[in-house]
């Protein structure tokens, strides 16, 4: 190919990225840097910029509300990221087999994830409702809750993680069992055929095949639902609104409140990108641990 033929390539190429490449600097990569400006000033929308370097970071590690709201978001990511990966291979487990329901599954499964956060957040507050909504009712109705008595759901502390932990999971599983169901499909049937012709039965079959394959598939959800989780904050501001005194409330809504209830853009900024360091550091280690996985596995 002619040098002239290669310009001319490498000029169509570039034309075709300029548009992205543009528009990825001014709506990413320049808001990025202008919240490393910002994080390191005393900001607010009206009144004077004041430059105070690293105050912003210091600040928050005697700050009891940051740390409460840290800590609220690291424990729903313990108790939300388990249930949901264990719950994602489940039901692709189900939607992967053979039978006359299973495009019906999976369209079952996945079809809550459509729906926007604020209306599945509407849905789980009426579902979870005292007196008039169906889990205090579905619960009458077995006998497992006396009829003079209601649960206050999103009223107490440990009920208000139960109902927010199940909406997310309802409302996100589908995702991570697409993710799974793909993985399970591609394992060649003539795997389980020689692994029958063995003797070994279906239980033996899914710890021995089947888990062991869906390794790679497994990191990928934990990595996604660890991310997605740190950064909660739509379903749990329409639910609890970081309720009852703030025992609910994320780190992303404490940020939310910091920067545009108490006008604070600065300190709200650099909350922001200690979040993203620790996204950074947690998917540095994951990627860790499933590298050294990956290299046992080959041993």
């Amino acid at each position: 190919m002619s040098k002239k033929r290669k310009r001319k390539n490498l000029l169509a190429g570039l034309g075709f990225i300029l548009p992205f490449f543009i528009l990825y600097t001014v709506f990413t990569i320049w808001p990025v840097i202008q919240g490393v400006y910002v994080s390191l000033h005393k900001w607010s929308l009206m009144g004077k910029v004041k430059f105070v370097g690293l105050d912003n970071y210091i600040k928050f590690l005697g700050d009891k509300k940051f740390l409460d709201a840290l800590w609220h978001t690291t424990y729903f990511v313990l108790i939300t990221t388990p249930l949901l990966v264990i719950m994602a291979l489940i039901l692709a487990l189900f939607a992967n087999r053979p039978n006359k329901l299973k495009k019906s599954l999976r369209i079952c499964y996945y079809l809550p994830s459509v729906l926007s956060v604020s209306v599945a957040a509407f849905i789980a507050k009426y579902m979870f409702t005292p007196y008039r909504g169906f889990i205090n009712g579905f619960l009458h109705f077995i006998k497992v809750l006396p009829p003079d008595r209601e649960l206050q759901w999103l009223n107490e502390s440990g009920l208000a993680w139960s109902a927010i932990t199940a909406m997310t999971i309802w409302w996100t599983v589908g995702f991570s069992m697409l993710l799974y169901l793909s993985a399970l499909q591609d394992i060649s049937p003539q795997i389980y055929e020689a692994a029958s012709i063995d003797g070994a039965t279906k239980r033996q079959q899914l710890f021995s095949i089947v888990l062991p394959l869906l390794k790679p598939t497994t990191y990928l959800v934990v990595l996604l639902q660890v991310i997605a989780c740190f950064k909660v904050f739509g379903q749990i501001y329409m639910i609890t609104a970081g309720g009852p005194a703030g025992s609910t409330r994320p780190l992303i809504q404490y940020i939310y409140e910091t920067a545009f209830k108490k006008n604070n853009m600065g300190y709200a900024a650099a909350m922001s990108y200690v979040l993203f360091l620790i996204l950074v550091v947690l998917t540095i280690v994951q990627k860790t641990i499933e590298r050294k996985g990956a290299e046992a596995d080959e041993f």
